[in-house]
């Protein structure tokens, strides 16, 4: 099993959509790239603790790789827009790629180019590529949030 971590805005919508991928074996949301330890919501809103709202992933690399992942990522926000997802705003809402291995990190580099040269979007391509640092979980009503309230989907 391997990790993956994403940013593409409000983490709750992002969550849904990584946890109907087959092969993605769990979700969980939480902050990560910042420089408070454990962040609270209340303190990564303040859009001065310098974290990401994301979504960690456990995947099993058999059934699903994680350039297929990528291709997901980059399908349901727009990585075009600096701190922005729809209404949302923030550095909290940047669109990030937290890489776990070498090869990750590859894998998003050129995901990125392949894009750029297919000219997919209108506009450059912002999102960050670092390395993963503390995931810090989420408050436990933010897990599967939507699912708890019986919603499929809300805008990312």
């Amino acid at each position: 099993m391997e990790k993956a971590t994403f940013g593409a805005g409000c983490f709750w919508g992002v969550e849904v959509e990584f946890g109907r991928i087959p092969g993605v074996l769990e979700t969980a949301v939480g902050y990560e790239g910042g420089k408070l330890n454990n962040p609270t919501y209340k303190d990564v809103c303040t859009d001065g603790t310098g974290h990401a709202e994301v979504v960690e992933l456990t995947f099993d690399p058999a059934k699903v790789s994680y350039e297929k992942l990528l291709e997901a990522f980059f399908a349901l926000h727009d990585p075009t827009t600096l701190n922005r997802q729809g209404p949302d705003w923030g550095t909290q809402y940047r669109s990030v790629v937290f890489y776990h291995s070498p090869e990750q990190e590859a894998d998003a580099k050129r995901v990125i180019e392949k894009l750029t040269a297919e000219k997919k979007f209108s506009r450059p391509i912002v999102t960050q590529i670092v390395p993963a640092e503390t995931f810090w979980k989420a408050e436990e009503y933010h897990q599967k949030y939507l699912e708890k309230r019986g919603v499929t989907s809300c805008h990312i």
